[in-house]
């Protein structure tokens, strides 16, 4: 029996998969103030056109570059890997499997689209990218694939993050990245939130209205913004995770999964695993695909479906997903990643279809699911993934007690030694766990007052 699946480098996609072709209820489109559909062109003093083709594109498959497949192949295809040891500790009948993202440069999923998304720009003419980071794993990423393409990279980072995980910043600085806490002086948003909450830990929603207002104030047009989850083209870059995972399982010998498992912050990881398997659920399979947030950011188990703001100073469009309110701050967890308030559109949709199936965990509960994980397979996972791993485990806990053979796959979207702090904290009796108040959830969403509603649409098939 092999514990590590390989692919060679022939087997990398040449395409990525588009689920927006497949949903069985259509997406709702996003919306300007006026609550009108928006139109590419609105989008390109933030993205490049070519970019934008690929947020609005209706084709199920699209070709992956050359170019771009030379850069993935620094790192992909990424290994398959049974837990073997994870099962013999739980003396489970499931077959667990996690894909191991950890092996980029940068040590997480984030590289595949941030290549690509690098790429796209300078074949476009930028010179320049702004984005947000929360963790750090996506701001590490876009620092990295930028040294790769030749761009400039600025990075605006959540501030309890900052100074929860200084090592991201060198990191970012290592591949020529400029990574600043945020909220920051340097934008108008910044000094806005400062004024009112000198004090406050900052949010991904504060820090994508900083990294946005830094692309379009640019007179010289040649800076773009990029985002690293949430939105469709950054869905469909990630679906080569998925794509090479149905390939390992079948040199493994199994016909499909029963569960898949990705820990879900904006969606870009989860969705990366899953989202073929959708495709194969959409298809007939009998598969449960499962993402996981923290209970202290409860965007898809306990937040409404609704038209809403990416980020705090309301420069996005208004999108349809599940949303805490763009005003929402969430706690000072330590799965900086995941602290997003909304999900991303095509994951929200495929959750309203009831398609995937969405759960929330404890912060103490997945560290210490970590724990055994680092003991009986050896690697340290990010805070991120440690909600995959806990889920995984009651998956096969649950195998047991139905004495069932069940095949669980799990997306190890990256490592945790930039998290160490995180492991301290737990191991030290430090950290807590917290669900977020009703009270707290609902001053949050009064911000969503006078937005379009957002249609719960879906066959019922699901």
């Amino acid at each position: 029996m092999s514990t590590k699946i390989f692919l060679s480098e022939e087997d990398l996609p040449k395409q990525w998969y588009n689920l927006a072709a497949d949903l069985p209820t259509p997406m709702q489109p996003p919306l300007g103030p006026d609550g009108n559909p928006i139109s590419p062109e609105m989008l390109a003093p933030v993205f490049p056109m070519n970019l934008v083709e690929q947020e609005v594109s209706q084709e199920r498959w699209i070709d992956i570059p050359e170019p771009i497949r030379e850069l993935l192949l620094r790192w992909r295809p990424s290994p398959l890997h049974r837990a073997v040891h994870l099962e013999k500790a739980l003396g489970t009948p499931a077959r667990i499997y996690y894909k191991n993202e950890s092996v980029s440069p940068a040590g997480s999923h984030k590289p595949n689209t941030a290549v690509a998304q690098a790429w796209y720009n300078k074949e476009f003419g930028i010179k320049r990218l702004t984005t947000e980071t929360g963790a750090g794993q996506w701001g590490s990423a876009l620092s990295f694939a930028c040294s790769l393409i030749g761009l400039e990279c600025k990075v605006f980072m959540v501030r309890i993050s900052f100074d929860q995980k200084p090592f991201r910043k060198v990191m970012m600085q290592t591949w020529g990245g400029r990574c600043v806490p945020s909220p920051s002086e340097e934008t108008q948003a910044g000094r806005d939130i400062l004024d009112k909450h000198p004090d406050t830990p900052g949010s991904l929603g504060i820090a994508i209205s900083e990294a946005i207002e830094a692309a379009v104030t640019d007179e010289s047009g040649q800076t773009r913004y990029s985002l690293g989850s949430v939105l469709n083209h950054v869905m469909l870059h990630q679906t080569v995770i998925g794509l090479e995972a149905q390939k390992q399982l079948a040199v493994a010998g199994e016909k499909k999964p029963d569960i898949v498992i990705g820990c879900a912050g904006g969606g870009s990881n989860f969705a990366g695993l899953a989202f073929p398997f959708v495709n194969d659920k959409i298809n007939g399979a009998d598969i449960e695909i499962i993402p996981v947030e923290p209970a202290s950011c409860p965007t898809m188990t306990r937040a409404p479906f609704v038209y809403d703001h990416g980020d705090i100073a309301k420069m996005t469009p208004l999108m349809p997903m599940h949303s805490l309110g763009h005003a929402f701050v969430p706690p000072p967890i330590h799965a900086g990643g995941l602290r997003y308030h909304g999900m991303a559109p095509l994951v929200s949709q495929a959750a309203v279809e009831g398609l995937i199936t969405p759960e929330a965990i404890q912060q103490l509960d997945c560290y210490e699911a970590a724990l055994l994980f680092a003991k009986t397979e050896g690697m340290i996972v990010a805070p991120e993934t440690s909600h995959a791993v806990a889920m995984a485990i009651q998956k096969a806990k649950q195998a047991k007690e139905e004495a069932k053979e069940k095949v669980i796959i799990f997306n190890l979207s990256g490592h945790g030694l930039m998290d160490l702090n995180g492991y301290d904290a737990f191991m030290s009796g430090k950290l807590f766990n917290y669900s977020l108040p009703q009270e707290d959830m609902d001053e949050s969403l009064q911000a969503l007052k006078g937005h379009p509603a957002a249609e719960i649409g879906k066959t019922g098939k699901w």
